[in-house]
Formats: C-alpha cells, sequence, structure tokens
C-alpha cells in the first residue's frame, strides 16, 4: 500500500540541518504513513553518509552536481508514491503533528491543491513571504508603496486566518499526488527562486485552491534577507525576469527589465 505522505528534501552541504530536520519528522507526521526522500545535491560536508549512516529508512538520492532546488524536487517526486508529496527545505524544524494536520486539512479540503503552513523564524515570528500575490507589475509597485510609504508590509504575516493565496512558499509546500500528475513538477528552467509562485501558479490555472494555513506551524531557519548576497540577488532577478517572460509576456518583461535596471547595475545582473 502507498503511503499517505512522500517528503521530498533536497539538501546542499547542510548536515547539521538536515539531521535536526530528519529527527522532528517523526513527531511531526504522528499517526501517518510516510516516505522521506533526501536528493542530495552533491554535497562536499558528508551530507549523504550521515543520511545513509542515521536514517537507513530514507530514501537517498545521491546527485553527481548542484542540480538546483527544482531538477532536485522533481527527482524527489518521480520517486515517490504518497497520495500527497510535501517539499520540505533541510533548514526546517517540524513541530508535533504538523504534517499530520496539513493532510487532515487537505482531506477534509478536496477543492485545495496546496496548502503552506505558518512559517516561523527562531525568534518565533512569523516569517515573511510564506505566501503572496502573483509578481505583477502592479502587486510589485503596490508592495514597494506600503514598504515606502506605510511604513508596513502588504501582507499580514502575524494573520491567524486560513485564506485562499496566488502562492505558497515551497520551504513547506504539501501538494496533491493528483496535481503532480496533471501538471507535472517544478520548472527546472528555474534553479532558484520563483519555483514555488510559478508551480502554484500553474496549479491555479489547473482549477484548485492555493492556501495558506497559519493555524498549523513548522520552524524556518532560512528565509532570510537577500541584502547581503549578491549572488543569491542575481538569481533572484533572473528567475524574476524569466517568470515574466514565461507569464506576463514581452511587454511586460521589457518594463520589468527597464524597472530594474538599477538593481541589475548594483548586483551585476
Amino acid at each position: 500500500m502507498n503511503p499517505s505522505l512522500s517528503l521530498v528534501i533536497v539538501n546542499w552541504n547542510t548536515a547539521a540541518l538536515l539531521v535536526d530536520c530528519l529527527r522532528t519528522i517523526p513527531d511531526g507526521a504522528r499517526d501517518l504513513t510516510y516516505e522521506v526522500i533526501v536528493v542530495d545535491n552533491a554535497s562536499t560536508d558528508g551530507s549523504a553518509d550521515l543520511v545513509t549512516a542515521e536514517f537507513p529508512d530514507v530514501k537517498l538520492i545521491r546527485n553527481r552536481e548542484n542540480v538546483g532546488f527544482a531538477r532536485g524536487n522533481n527527482q524527489g517526486m518521480a520517486a515517490s508514491s504518497g497520495r500527497y508529496v510535501l517539499l520540505l527545505n533541510s533548514d526546517t524544524l517540524v513541530k508535533p503533528q504538523a504534517l499530520t494536520r496539513l493532510v487532515a486539512f487537505m482531506d477534509q479540503h478536496t477543492e485545495v491543491g496546496a496548502v503552506c503552513p505558518r512559517l516561523l523564524l527562531p525568534d518565533d515570528e512569523p516569517q515573511a513571504f510564506a505566501f503572496g500575490g502573483d509578481p505583477s507589475i502592479g502587486y510589485l509597485f503596490r508592495r514597494g508603496l506600503y514598504r515606502l510609504v506605510l511604513r508596513r508590509p502588504v501582507h499580514d504575516w502575524h494573520t491567524a486566518q486560513i485564506q485562499a493565496v496566488d502562492w505558497v512558499s515551497g520551504a513547506c509546500l504539501l501538494a496533491r499526488r493528483e496535481v503532480v500528475d496533471k501538471i507535472g513538477g517544478l520548472d527546472e528552467n528555474i534553479f532558484m527562486y520563483f519555483e514555488d509562485a510559478d508551480w502554484c501558479r500553474r496549479i491555479r490555472q489547473a482549477g484548485w485552491q492555493v492556501m495558506f494555513n497559519p493555524q498549523i506551524e513548522i520552524v524556518h531557519l532560512g528565509g532570510q534577507s537577500l541584502k547581503q548576497n549578491p549572488a543569491a540577488q542575481r538569481g533572484y532577478y533572473r528567475s524574476l525576469d524569466y517568470y515574466y517572460g514565461k507569464h506576463f509576456g514581452s511587454i511586460a518583461r521589457l518594463i520589468l527589465r527597464l524597472a530594474l535596471l538599477p538593481y541589475r547595475l548594483m548586483v551585476r545582473y
């Protein structure tokens, strides 16, 4: 019999974090049948060997190179068999029964194709950008207006309301098997950033809702600002550029490029 849940974790040189994450899964998935698949992107810190030694029940896929987040997750999903597939970052800590409750939520809401819980930072503050709107020109302008003029984010990250959103974070994203079968996996043209927004857009286009459920929580140790990481900034803007070309067309893409020109010059886009 196939398990209820397949957890896919893509890892690259996060050995200690990965071990901590894996240790939280049994309590997080209490009363569920589940499988864990770790896709290691050619780590050099002994991550893969640690998984083999300490977690023999975990399915391990060893890549010879870093193939990125999207392709790594697709490899894991292709090797999975659960009714639900969970994309989970290696720098997360699963709270007791969090995954059990996510699966129960999906069982009760058949119109939902994907859901994400609240992501908590180590200080128990909600992580920003756990969900959001499609990054259209209008949305990005509104987000900037809120930040510069109103001095507050466009979304309430402290909300307790379960709500339909445009996209949720791939740090902890639970999707139905039917979603994977119908629309396929993540877009492998995206190496990092916006692969979750792209996937969620395609999920909604296929007729399902995407939901944010802040009444269920996990800890996400990452999710910090890009300001001090030029390489990450370059990846962010390249992925956004690709997203525009794919979903909004050439004119919107040109407008985006002109609007982002100062940032591109600063980070040597």
